[in-house]
């Protein structure tokens, strides 16, 4: 499945819900899922983790669609050619940038 079709498909499936939730529960629900994917990784097993992962994408992507941005031509403009700051794949401007946390 690619990005395009898990935007349709998510929002054929929830997207009523979503709607009647609207953006700011959804956000909710999306950091609430951000918090147990931060759990998944430091304390949990692969199983876990996948499940949440796939929960973050989900609720993501629910977003996207209640804020109309279509991920997969938002991605494609994006990082379509590489880095979006340098243009190059692999990034040559992340060797001078500090490390992240």
């Amino acid at each position: 499945m690619d990005l395009a079709e898990l935007q349709r498909t998510i929002a054929a499936t929830y997207g009523r819900q979503d709607h009647e939730r609207g953006v700011d529960g959804t956000f909710g629900w999306f950091v609430e899922e951000v918090g147990e994917l931060s759990r998944a990784i430091r304390r949990q097993g692969h199983a876990q983790r996948v499940e949440e992962f796939t929960d973050v994408l989900a609720w993501l992507v629910s977003l996207a669609e209640l804020c109309e941005v279509d991920l997969a031509a938002a991605v494609r403009e994006r990082y379509g050619s590489g880095c979006p700051k340098c243009g190059a794949s692999p990034c040559t401007c992340a060797r001078d940038a500090p490390e992240r946390p």
